[in-house]
């Protein structure tokens, strides 16, 4: 507008003067801080919620499979803001198959079928209660933590897998570290403050484009061109948040997105966020597609480092198959407690 200058740099509103052209523009007098806090997207306790939810994954093939393994993580993680009261994994095709828990703590069955096929369906049904009503009940005690923070050697040992960023060029992570730093400086170095503004400038400035990105695309392509699905938004996140000694690691699961009708198709799929290790608190999630910390909106199935480490199924064909056709349809639907 006529009068006011607005400076951006790197994506990032680092300076906002002149004149206030239309409703909440901030006064010229008003610190940056508060101009990029107002809007950010700050969690309210909400009640707890149970959800079923349909996992249902289908391959086609042009010819038989004679042989071939399915590593599934489908079963919902079981802890104190999570409680699975059921959960099973159903495959239209006979196989033996052994469960175990994966290095991240990750619940997964691996199948060996040695039928021919040429279509093969996995379902997975589960209810859980969510728990997580308040993400921010660690405040009463809150005490300021500030950027960089400092970890005890043994808790950077243990921490490491996390606080590793994806192995890009120098002058890619230069860059992000710069942008990485801009949230950190007018956040006053406040660590709470720049995950939040940083999960909001994700949610309001990256655009949400399917058949844009690849499974090869790194966080710098993410923030070069602005635009991904949440994969993508999700690694963006971890990158920035690793280069600020942030750990941080990669949550698949499912979101909910609100009723169901009967007269109405809708499909949905597995969603990715992350998940931000804060000091004497623990785990906390961010949904940077969405914008919000998680709560009882958001399902956790698996985690790890990197989206390799928490991918819902993996499949190899030893013998057979041809061309593969694969489809995945998700539903979540409230269940009355």
């Amino acid at each position: 507008e006529a009068g006011r200058l607005l400076v951006v740099r790197e994506g990032a509103i680092v300076a906002d003067r002149g004149a206030q052209a239309k409703a909440g523009a901030r006064r010229a007098s008003e610190p940056p801080l508060a101009a990029a806090m107002r809007n950010v997207h700050r969690p309210r306790v909400v009640p707890e919620r149970r959800l079923s939810i349909e996992h249902r994954t289908r391959y086609l093939y042009d010819k038989p499979v004679e042989r071939s393994s399915q590593v599934l993580r489908l079963t919902p993680v079981h802890d104190r803001l999570q409680s699975v009261r059921e959960s099973a994994i159903e495959l239209s095709v006979d196989g033996k198959f052994r469960d175990y828990d994966d290095v991240f703590g990750n619940r997964v069955r691996r199948v060996e079928i040695d039928t021919p096929y040429t279509e093969l369906t996995i379902v997975a049904r589960s209810v859980v209660d969510l728990l997580d009503t308040d993400p921010l009940s660690f405040r009463p005690l809150h005490k300021r933590w500030t950027i960089p923070l400092v970890w005890m050697p043994w808790q950077r040992h243990m921490l490491q897998p996390y606080l590793l960023p994806e192995e890009l060029p120098d002058s890619e992570l230069e860059e992000l570290t710069e942008y990485a730093m801009s949230f950190v400086e007018r956040n006053d170095y406040d660590l709470f403050d720049t995950l939040l503004d940083l999960n909001t400038t994700i949610y309001r400035e990256y655009a949400y484009k399917q058949g844009t990105t690849t499974n090869y695309t790194t966080p710098f392509d993410v923030y070069t061109h602005r635009r991904g699905v949440c994969q993508d938004f999700a690694n963006l996140f971890i990158c920035l948040a690793r280069l600020l000694s942030v750990p941080s690691r990669y949550v698949c699961g499912y979101v909910y997105t609100g009723p169901k009708h009967e007269n109405k198709l809708q499909s949905e799929a597995s969603h990715a966020w992350v998940q931000v290790y804060l000091p004497e608190v623990g785990w906390k999630g961010f949904d940077p597609t969405n914008g919000v910390m998680t709560q009882t909106d958001h399902v956790r199935v698996a985690v790890g480092r990197k989206r390799v480490d928490a991918t819902p199924t993996a499949g190899v064909v030893f013998l057979g198959g041809g061309r593969e056709t694969l489809s995945v349809d998700v539903r979540c639907d409230v269940i009355e407690r």
